[in-house]
């Protein structure tokens, strides 16, 4: 198994050099070519320096940041910079109508100041192959079964390499479709502390109108501290806990990019499948994009109209409106690319190519036979599947609902123990608490009206939950009225024990399986669920075991067919630890259209405006711009600010807060989107056409000098001038 690790990783240089800078590498694995190539380009670094098990290397540097973000340590105090929107959950928790850091900006001029915050960062301690001991377990199984053995293989293994004394966790990630196994050793840190954040306006300055757009200039940082006990070591969030001594930190860069200059991004993209099939690529643009796209909107717009209404909220929904929206504009720009460039065509050549191979190898002959097969038995349902997801359980009432269906479980089920009912209560009571402080009930309520009316409109009849929509029509009028699904939203929210303390309190002291399954909410959350739960979950565990087997084994014969296809091939993102390189370029997304690789101070103003909820700045900033006080961050070509630049790596979401470094290992800027003329590139990345979009460092620290006037924080920084 060694060998194969090798043999891909040793051959992926002939695939970057062939697509110009598509490719995530395994930092453990680049290989000497690969390394080479990097030092052609404009690396100066060691391989050592970049990765180590037995000394500091730049590796160390690199954090998973909360759930789903990057972050890298950029002091010798454990101080850490990540993007504004991985920050935003926390910044806006610790927000309040009297103290509203999101709106206003915030900055600790000492320790003392720095805010706490149920954020948790992990790094990377070291990276085991264990291929052969997965791969050996499951000889002789396919399908569901191996699935099902690989996961307890997967699971003893975690335990084994993990320590929770020590807070080292282990998760051991499959590549290649389950070809490779590799084991990634974190150890978590659990006290961190918000440092700074500039106001709203600048860290999303352009909204969801510049999301995944080319020129941005959006100043999308956050800065946080990490906090470890007096021995250096995990700790809870406490008093006389110290700045963590991080093994490596990155110096700063004040001295800008130009064109064609060597990047490198480091982080942990969340999950690409450019190994898909046709038959994936057009059930997404066809079915499963589509109707997200559709319900996410329409929980966007009835959010939006709340938030215009009162600051209060628009803080308490911010977050949620923020994380709905992103993926909203992604999956709908996503499918454009992918029809634009036709890739469920280039698919199908691939897989004809292949078909042909395949004819009388007794492994791989009949795939894609038997493929087509699953995914026609699956197709059909697949639309029923994102209406649960997004639709009828993106309410955020009816989620929480359905969250008390093993409440009712224990309620109704023979034998239960009285200590696991009492668990199970006193977990509904306590996210019930957080379910309230998060809540708006007007928004919820038209949430709940409009896309219950969509399922019962676009969801085939005969897969509605039996007699559902005809109780409604008996009760409340003519389903095709909007005043019925209006009725109906009103009496789920009226009458629900939810939203009523003295009614939820006197359940949780005596619970009644009666009073739950009449409830209002609780019904319609248990009947959608226990509709899909009973018939068609089923059918998708069914589905997901064929279509992970059949895709392991084309691309495993892939491999086999044309050792030169085969040395084009790199890992899927797996949220593992990555390092993508490329240049600062510009590009050409269409006819007569060219954009530069650098946005300045200029635009910044020219698209200022004033009360605007999306291109507002603050007064002081419009002044400080206008007046040319750019300080050292000023770009000595530009002869301004600059504000953001485009490089051509590789990246997709949770590259989100990743650092871009220069060939020198140092920080030249944080990237934080794509551009939307590639937004295929989780199913297909775009040579000519990809971008990362990145905020430059230097408008980072003039933030945070100039404009929020602590240069405590740019005092800790090692400046490159």
């Amino acid at each position: 198994m060694k060998k194969f690790c090798i043999t891909i990783v040793l051959s992926l240089v002939l695939f970057f050099r062939a697509a110009a800078d598509e490719g995530m590498w395994l930092p453990m694995l680049l290989g000497q070519q690969v390394y080479n190539d990097m030092v052609k380009k404009g690396l100066k670094l060691t391989n050592e320096q970049l990765y180590s098990i037995n000394k500091s290397s730049l590796k160390d540097a690199i954090i998973i940041f909360g759930g789903g973000c990057t972050g890298e340590i950029v002091s010798a105090e454990g101080l850490i910079f990540t993007n504004h929107h991985c920050g935003y959950d926390a910044i806006a928790t610790a927000s309040t109508v009297d103290h509203n850091y999101l709106r206003d900006g915030f900055y600790a001029r000492s320790k003392a100041e720095e805010l706490k915050t149920a954020l948790s960062v992990q790094f990377l301690l070291r990276i085991d192959d264990v291929s052969k001991e997965v791969l050996d377990s499951l000889k002789g199984l396919s399908g569901a079964e191996r699935l099902q053995k690989q996961s307890a293989v997967l699971a003893a293994i975690n335990k084994r390499l993990s320590d929770p004394t020590k807070s080292i966790e282990t998760r051991v990630s499959p590549l290649f479709k389950g070809n490779q196994f590799l084991a990634f050793v974190y150890q978590r840190y659990s006290d961190v502390r918000l440092v700074g954040t500039p106001p709203e306006s600048v860290g999303k300055f352009g909204g969801d109108s510049d999301n995944w757009e080319w020129p941005r200039h959006t100043g999308d940082f956050s800065v946080f501290r990490v906090y470890a006990d007096a021995s250096g070591q995990p700790a809870k969030f406490a008093a006389d806990n110290k700045p963590l001594k991080p093994k490596w930190y990155l110096p700063v860069s004040l001295k800008g990019v130009k064109e064609n200059d060597f990047a490198m991004i480091w982080g942990y993209p969340g999950g690409t499948n450019r190994y898909e099939s046709s038959y994936g690529i057009k059930l997404a643009t066809d079915i499963n994009n589509p109707t997200l796209v559709k319900l996410r909107d329409v929980r966007l717009k009835y959010m939006f109209e709340e938030m215009k209404k009162d600051p209060a909220v628009k803080l308490q929904l911010a977050s949620s409106y923020a994380g709905i929206a992103n993926y909203w504009k992604f999956f709908d720009g996503e499918t454009k690319q992918l029809l634009k460039y036709d890739i469920y065509g280039q698919k199908k050549k691939a897989e004809e190519k292949f078909i042909k191979w395949a004819d009388g190898k007794p492994e791989y002959q009949g795939i894609f036979a038997e493929w087509s097969d699953a995914y026609d038995a699956w197709r059909k349902y697949a639309k029923h599947r994102v209406y649960i997801n997004e639709g009828v359980f993106g309410s955020p009432l009816i989620a929480f609902a359905s969250s008390l269906i093993q409440v009712e479980k224990l309620l109704v089920q023979t034998g239960s123990k009285e200590a696991d009912l009492r668990k199970a209560l006193d977990a509904a009571d306590a996210a019930r608490k957080e379910f309230i402080k998060e809540e708006n009930r007007p928004s919820d309520e038209k949430i709940v009206a409009a896309v219950t009316r969509m399922f019962y409109e676009d969801v085939d009849k005969d897969q509605q939950p039996v007699g559902f929509f005809s109780t409604i029509k008996n009760a409340y009028g003519d389903l095709a009225d909007d005043a019925t699904w209006k009725k109906y939203a009103e009496n789920i929210f009226k009458n629900t024990i939810i939203f009523d303390d003295a009614k939820w309190n006197a359940f949780i002291a005596k619970p009644d399986a009666t009073v739950l399954q009449g409830d209002p909410a609780f019904y319609h959350a248990s009947t959608f669920y226990t509709n899909y739960a009973t018939k068609y979950a089923p059918m998708f565990q069914q589905f997901n075991a064929k279509n992970a087997e059949y895709g392991r084994l084309y691309l495993k014969g892939i491999m086999e067919m044309d050792p030169a296809k085969a040395k084009m091939m790199y890992p899927d993102a797996t949220f593992t630890m990555r390092v993508s390189y490329g240049a600062v370029k510009p590009y050409k997304p269409r006819d007569a259209v060219s954009y530069d690789f650098v946005t300045t101070s200029k635009g910044l103003l020219e698209k200022y405006v004033a009360g605007d909820y999306e291109f507002d700045l603050p007064a002081r900033q419009i002044e400080l711009l206008k007046n040319r006080d750019f300080g050292q961050y000023i770009d000595p070509v530009r002869k301004d600010l600059v504000i953001g630049f485009i490089t051509s790596n590789d990246i997709t979401g949770g590259n989100s807060g990743s650092p871009v470094i220069n060939g020198n290992g140092e920080l030249i800027g944080l990237a934080f989107d794509g551009n939307y003329e590639a937004l295929s590139h989780k199913l297909a990345f775009d040579k000519d056409l990809n971008r990362t979009i990145n905020v430059d460092i230097r408008y980072v620290l003039w933030c945070i000098d100039k404009l929020g006037g602590a240069d405590n924080i740019i005092k800790e920084l090692k400046l490159v001038k």
